[in-house]
């Protein structure tokens, strides 16, 4: 977990080690904190990476601290937040090349496919705990698209965008600002904003639909996942095929390597994959998905998964295999514990 801006013991520890003391500078950084659930999911739809998101955080709460004197109080903490969250994203943004899934990358492989060197970490959109992200919120409407605005598909949509572009529909699209209030924060005009929406939604234009929106965790959607993880912990694979869509989907990162269909992923499961058998689930949520840690027989970890489900069937499995940096940053254990 990336430090905060707040010590443990109340003071306020910068990252150059200085240290403020008394109430109004406590009282300053918790009004800081307040906003860094949101700020790291507005972050890490720009970046695609949590932990890109949390540092550019950090930066944003640093920058924020050492120039509050300066802050004249022209728009309110939480836009000026925001412009300094922004400018943060935007350099870190520059001549880097975009994040993508396997699947933006390369057509489906065949289970016959050798699986390959894996790619630089930079390549792919990670996964997020949705806690990270996501601010607590009363009206389920609002809550379901939030959730909606993290899925995996989404956050790969978002990364064909040019930068500024993609603030202005985030900004937007997904946070409700006004034009003119993004105007504001990106020094622009209302029409320069209005025309970069209009370009960002005609690009992501062809992406609509590619995944369909989640369902609500209700009954019958914990009764798929129940039999998901009794099925996977068992290695059924009569069982899992009963679960897949027929074009359900696995992809593997940091492997470029990716399946579509149920056939095909039954196979890799009882070839390449076989070293699945014997695993354990441990239930998360990701990326407004329900997900799960998942390990190896022996106990150590094997990945974090993200499930995508319609319909009544699961229709994507997308399995990360970072286990050292992210099994940490889900708050799972780098051994399995048995709950019994």
């Amino acid at each position: 977990m990336e430090p905060s801006i707040k010590s443990s013991n109340g003071d306020l520890a910068l990252d150059d080690g200085t240290r403020q003391q008394g109430g109004a500078e406590g009282e300053l950084a918790d009004r800081l904190e307040a906003h860094r659930t949101e700020l790291t999911g507005y972050c890490y739809r720009m970046l695609g990476s949590a932990f890109e998101a949390e540092d550019a955080v950090q930066e944003t709460m640093v920058r924020a601290w050492r120039s509050h004197d300066r802050f004249e109080g022209r728009s309110s903490l939480r836009s000026w937040l925001y412009r300094i969250a922004t400018n943060v994203c935007l350099d870190l943004l520059k001549g880097s090349r975009r994040r993508a899934r396997p699947m933006d990358l390369a057509s489906p492989s065949s289970v016959d496919t050798p699986v390959g060197n894996g790619l630089p970490e930079a390549t792919w959109i990670g996964p997020v705990p949705d806690g990270r992200v996501l601010a607590q919120v009363v009206d389920p409407a609002e809550a379901a698209v939030a959730r909606e605005s993290i899925r995996l598909a989404f956050i790969s949509a978002l990364q064909r965008l040019a930068p500024r572009q993609r603030a202005v529909l985030i900004l937007r699209e997904v946070l409700s600002w006004s034009a003119s209030e993004v105007a504001e924060l990106l020094g622009s005009s209302v029409a320069a904003v209005n025309s970069a929406l209009q370009r960002a939604r005609a690009t992501l234009a062809a992406d609509q639909g590619e995944d369909p929106a989640a369902q609500p965790l209700d009954d019958e959607q914990r009764a798929l996942l129940n039999r998901y993880v009794d099925a996977f912990e068992r290695f059924d694979m009569d069982a899992l095929t009963a679960l897949l869509h027929e074009d359900s989907t696995l992809s593997m990162p940091p492997y470029e390597l990716w399946l579509r269909g149920r056939a095909d992923i039954v196979r890799w499961m009882l070839g390449p994959g076989c070293g699945c058998e014997g695993s354990h689930l441990v239930p998360l949520t990701a990326n407004g998905r329900p997900a799960f840690g998942q390990y190896r027989a022996d106990g150590r970890p094997w990945a974090i998964q993200v499930i995508e489900t319609a319909d009544g069937r699961i229709t994507g499995l997308h399995s990360f295999l970072d286990t050292e940096r992210l099994f940490p940053l889900f708050g799972l254990p780098m051994r399995y514990a048995d709950p019994a």
